[in-house]
């Protein structure tokens, strides 16, 4: 029985880690992409720095922007990374410093992701919306 609970605890680790791991990789490959001026408009983001606590409302915008779908999984995975880093980050802040900071970093990141996916939807609305003109001249 305790063998059992050891594979099962030492799986859920691994999964865990896997998990971090590709959520940070999407995020890292978000951040190669310039936020432009209009999601900047659309969503208040006045700073350079997207703040991690505007993530949860740039993901209620990016529910009304009608998507490609090939970004949900994504979305999804990053919404259940962020919710677990606020609860890291609300859990450790009385305790340690580094670790709030470090779970800060990594909200504001998800924020950033969820811009971009927000800029892309944006641009591909506005495709949509030019098909639909070009095709009703």
């Amino acid at each position: 029985m305790i063998i059992a609970i050891l594979i099962f605890v030492i799986s859920l680790a691994l999964l865990l880690q896997f998990f971090v791991s590709y959520c940070r990789s999407v995020i890292a490959a978000s951040r190669k992409s310039e936020l432009s001026e209009r999601v900047r408009e659309v969503a208040g983001i006045q700073d350079q720095r997207v703040r991690g606590e505007e993530f949860t409302r740039l993901i209620q915008l990016l529910h009304l922007c009608p998507g490609r779908g090939d970004d949900t999984g994504e979305l999804r995975a990053v919404s259940m990374y962020y919710a677990m880093l606020d609860t890291m980050n609300k859990a450790f802040r009385p305790l340690s410093l580094v670790v709030a900071r470090w779970a800060e970093t990594e909200r504001e990141s998800c924020s950033y992701f969820a811009a971009v996916a927000l800029d892309r939807r944006i641009s591909y609305s506005r495709e949509l919306l030019a098909q639909q003109i070009s095709g009703s001249l």
